[in-house]
């Protein structure tokens, strides 16, 4: 029986994979690097932290830091979400579906406190969370399952009552790492990627959610 749901946030309540690829490629270029199609796949649902060592080890660049490319990708993202930022169709409708059953929300994040503050503030969804999560404060991101057994710490349920919404395949494999029953909302480029496939259920749009997943 689910008894509490927890959200991913980039690219499955908002938009947002447009505004971290846009952001990366003007960083990067900063060093040299021009992010490819695949080198987005690859690093969707990460840590920017673990995105930036991704691309040093590709290809190590002198004179900015980790920390510098962090902060120019991070303040790139939130301006975007500021200017642009809204909400993917049918995040409302499962948000009133969660609450109508009676079930606490929490968001389970791999991008650092800044974003996700701008993006629920700009969206004004705060209200329906009891807690707001990032994998910042993990020793581990996605696909490592340590923030969603986390969030599910604070909300006080079992990792195995929790009901998980992700959209990227390293996502979906943290989710289920923890344990949890997962619905999957992938981009189509993504959408027959093995870890995509271990979702127990996958949509194309989170307008589809059939709410007697709740009583699986």
């Amino acid at each position: 029986m689910i008894k509490a749901v927890i959200f991913d946030m980039d690219g499955l309540l908002i938009d947002s994979e447009p505004f971290w690829r846009e952001a990366e490629t003007i960083a990067f270029q900063t060093v040299g690097i021009t992010p490819t199609t695949d080198d987005f796949n690859r690093t969707m649902g990460h840590r920017i932290s673990e995105v930036v060592e991704y691309y040093y080890h590709q290809q190590p660049w002198e004179g900015a830091s980790h920390k510098d490319l962090e902060a120019l990708v991070i303040d790139k993202v939130i301006e975007l979400v500021k200017e642009k930022g809204e909400l993917l169709p049918g995040v409302h409708q499962v948000f009133d579906i969660c609450e109508q059953a009676g079930l606490p929300m929490a968001i389970a994040s791999s991008s650092y406190d800044d974003v996700i503050n701008a993006v629920v503030d700009a969206t004004n969804i705060r209200h329906y969370f009891k807690h707001i999560y990032s994998a910042e404060h993990e020793p581990y991101g996605k696909p490592h399952p340590g923030v969603y057994i986390t969030a599910a710490g604070l909300l006080g349920v079992s990792p195995t009552q929790c009901l998980a919404f992700e959209d990227s395949p390293n996502g979906v494999l943290a989710a289920k790492a923890a344990k949890m029953y997962c619905v999957a909302v992938p981009e189509p480029e993504v959408k027959s990627h093995k870890f995509i496939q271990t979702a127990d259920v996958i949509l194309d749009s989170l307008e589809d959610f059939d709410p007697d997943v709740f009583s699986r």
